[in-house]
């Protein structure tokens, strides 16, 4: 219940008014929502991690907002390494106006990222956006194969989703939405992450493990082994601020583990979904906010 209603908040235009003017806030964003985007990406990388950049914004309404989203991430792309990734929600490119809109903005990005060395992942979204998502991501394969795709496991189609995408760079998550017909108790949901994840490190795709989860992680590691994975055959995946040590850790063992960098002014839906994942979270945001009270 405690997730349903925060969600319901994340939606809130009279509770984002109140939490986005706090001057209590700004602090706590900062630690999961990058301030100096390149000082963190240099950051990042000097550690030896990998980076997957998304610029905050979604659920545009008319052209020139979707327009000034794909400038914003062809100026991105001049920042990031080789080697980095873009992840890119197609609503913020137009999804909503039509999803020809979106895939033409979505092939500009790509065409500019390839000639970068650079890889674009298509997040995933509101469940009445899904059936788009994988539209344009299969389109987009034909002229760009690596154009990544995410699929979260708490939607019961998860499974078929991840044996259709043979091949393709799938980033795999629990997923930070509702759904009707969702898996919603925790246990169903880890059940769907484990059978998506068998059906991707056992197949001819990149798969990338995106979880915090520290029993997810074990059976990544452990079916890496038994399906005869390199470390270069796969990655982690974790978002910025959350469990930086163990980022490390993985790294330092030879895995490669990509950061999720969020930046841009429009944070709140973004944290919001984030507190919603885990109640640890919520709870750190209110210590964190009480104490600089």
């Amino acid at each position: 219940m405690l997730r349903q209603a925060m969600l319901a908040v994340s939606k809130s235009e009279r509770a984002e008014r109140v939490i986005t003017t706090s001057p209590l806030t700004r602090d706590v964003v900062k630690r999961y929502v990058a301030d100096d985007v390149g000082e963190v990406i240099r950051e990042l990388a000097h550690e030896g991690l990998l980076v997957t950049v998304d610029h905050l914004g979604e659920e545009v309404t008319d052209r020139r907002q979707a327009e000034a989203a794909v400038r914003e991430y062809l100026a991105l792309l001049d920042r990031l390494p080789p080697g980095g990734d873009a992840s890119v929600k197609l609503t913020a490119l137009g999804l909503r106006l039509s999803e020809q809109v979106a895939l033409d903005n979505a092939a500009t990005i790509c065409e500019a990222a390839a000639a970068r060395g650079i890889t674009v992942t298509l997040d995933a979204e509101e469940h009445d956006t899904i059936g788009g998502l994988h539209f344009v991501h299969a389109t987009l394969r034909k002229e760009h194969p690596d154009v990544g795709i995410v699929v979260q496991a708490y939607l019961p189609d998860a499974l078929e989703r991840c044996e259709k995408l043979a091949g393709a760079r799938v980033r795999l998550c629990k997923g930070a939405y509702t759904a009707p017909g969702a898996y919603s108790r925790p246990a169903d949901v880890d059940r769907s992450f484990v059978r998506c994840l068998k059906i991707l490190m056992a197949g001819t795709g990149y798969p990338m493990i995106a979880t915090h989860d520290p029993r997810m992680i074990q059976i990544a590691s452990t079916l890496a082994v038994l399906d005869g994975r390199d470390v270069n055959g796969f990655e982690y995946q974790m978002l910025y601020g959350v469990r930086p040590g163990e980022q490390r850790r993985l790294a330092g063992l030879g895995g490669q583990v990509r950061v999720y960098v969020p930046y841009g002014a429009d944070w709140y839906a973004y944290l919001m979904r984030r507190l919603a994942e885990r109640p640890r979270n919520l709870a750190f945001f209110l210590r964190s906010l009480l104490s600089r009270g």
